[in-house]
């Protein structure tokens, strides 16, 4: 009988392993960028974003290091973060926090990544993606 050790992300470095470490989470982000420029579903998102990405790919993958418990790169390089905060100035709604969480949805299946595991980031990513969208949804 084999026995499977099975992964627990969020305890330790964890889910930071189970991404490749920050080799894997730079490929993610690319690809959940490369997402956000070409699906339609993402245009509106994408515009609120920079002409030139590079910035705006760099502090994803900072950030995703230090929330999947890996090297606090962003606190590092930029400072703490209130991801709310940070995007008060967005009109983020519900077609914005569903687009950007499809856009991590394929990149995450790009990836190769196990389903528990991409279930896993998505579901933990929707908490912030919602927490933005409560500060930043434009009022009707």
């Amino acid at each position: 009988m084999v026995h499977v050790e099975s992964i627990s992300y969020g305890n330790g470095d964890a889910t930071y392993q189970a991404a490749g470490g920050l080799e894997g989470i730079t490929r993610l982000v690319n690809r959940f960028y490369d997402y956000m420029e070409t699906l339609p579903e993402a245009k509106f998102v994408r515009d609120m974003h920079p002409e030139d990405l590079s910035l705006s790919r760099q502090k994803l993958i900072y950030f995703l290091s230090g929330w999947m418990s890996g090297p606090k790169l962003y606190k590092e390089h930029f400072g703490s973060i209130s991801i709310p905060v940070a995007h008060k100035h967005l009109p983020v709604d519900m077609d914005g926090k569903n687009a950007w969480l499809l856009c991590m949805k394929k990149a995450l299946a790009d990836e190769f990544y196990p389903d528990d595991f991409q279930k896993y980031i998505i579901d933990k990513l929707s908490i912030p993606a919602e927490s933005i969208r409560l500060m930043c949804e434009p009022k009707k």
